[in-house]
């Protein structure tokens, strides 16, 4: 079984940052493709950014292309999503995800390892 932790949610006002991490444990050889999901109350979760095994390719959607970063580091088993020139239409529940297989998609079934959610609030 595979673990996933995010960290680094909070308040921010708009046009500001955050930094989220989400740490893998376990079973680590089974978290190969990454990706960040979003969900606000009443509407589905939502791709945000993915990475494949390596780092070499990452995907974004069109609303945070630009002003998202997503990096990894397969010594310390994380990903990190730099989020900067945050809007309010940012706020949300922030998810962490990982499959097996090396490369990433765009679909939350596609996605066996969940983290935990944490809370981003963009002020205006």
């Amino acid at each position: 079984q595979v673990r996933l932790v995010e960290s680094g949610g909070g308040l921010v006002q708009a046009g500001g940052s955050l930094q989220l991490t989400c740490e893998a444990s376990g079973r680590v050889s089974d978290a190969n493709a990454a990706a960040w999901f979003r969900q606000v109350p009443g509407k589905s979760r939502e791709f945000v950014a993915g990475i494949n095994w390596s780092g070499s390719m990452t995907d974004y959607v069109d609303s945070v292309r630009g002003r998202f970063t997503l990096s990894r580091d397969n010594v310390k088993h994380t990903t990190t999503l730099q989020m900067n020139l945050l809007k309010p239409q940012d706020t949300a529940v922030y998810y962490c995800a990982a499959r097996r297989e090396v490369v990433g998609t765009r679909h939350v079934s596609d996605y066996t390892y969940w983290g935990q959610g944490t809370q981003v609030t963009v002020s205006s």
